[in-house]
């Protein structure tokens, strides 16, 4: 009997546009760390279809927390034509040219911007990070995601979907600032004691 396999596990699925963008973010929150463990993030290069060995140093982990400082630039832009120029800015700066590799056989064929493809991990950051960002920005003509609004996080995220544009990482950020919003608006409305 064939087996089922998920599309977790095919690889067009796991590194489709929306999935690199994703992973974008989630690497740049990662790398957010005062001191990101290699560990960490090798484990975040998994979780989005990178395989072993992933043997990230202290040194791979500096590089990609500089270009991750770069790439949170698109995330910070105030619209699209903001996104678009830190976008145009970036693969002008520290791109190479667009080429399609397979990595001698061994994947499907499939973009790169990075020099090669033994590039360090810091220029593939970057390179396949701008490249996803940019098609999201083609795409949907808007700004491809946020740094969450609320104050205490730090977060990036991807934004999707046609509806309202979303202001916080998670429901649990949001409803964190509902609470305190409520919150702020009840004790503004409780008379103060009279003296």
């Amino acid at each position: 009997m064939p087996s089922v396999s998920s599309p977790s596990d095919d690889w067009s699925t796991r590194h489709s546009v929306l999935t690199t963008a994703r992973r974008t973010a989630a690497l740049l929150n990662a790398l957010a760390e005062e001191r990101p463990d290699p560990a960490d993030v090798a484990a975040v290069l998994r979780a989005y279809g990178e395989t072993d060995p992933l043997d990230l140093t202290a040194r791979d982990v500096a590089g990609m927390r500089a270009a991750a400082d770069l790439l949170r630039q698109v995330f910070a832009a105030e619209d699209v034509d903001d996104a678009a120029a830190t976008l145009n800015r970036l693969l002008q700066e520290h791109t190479g040219r667009l080429r399609l590799t397979s990595h001698g056989g061994s994947t499907p064929w499939h973009p790169h911007l990075d020099h090669d493809d033994d590039a360090p991990w810091d220029e593939w950051l970057l390179a396949s990070s701008c490249m996803a960002l940019t098609v999201l920005v083609w795409d949907r003509q808007r700004p491809p995601g946020r740094i969450c609004a609320s104050p205490g996080c730090r977060n990036v995220f991807i934004a999707q979907g046609s509806g309202p544009e979303r202001r916080y990482c998670s429901r649990r950020c949001a409803t964190r600032e509902r609470v305190a919003a409520h919150r702020r608006s009840r004790s503004a409305e409780q008379p103060g004691d009279l003296a």
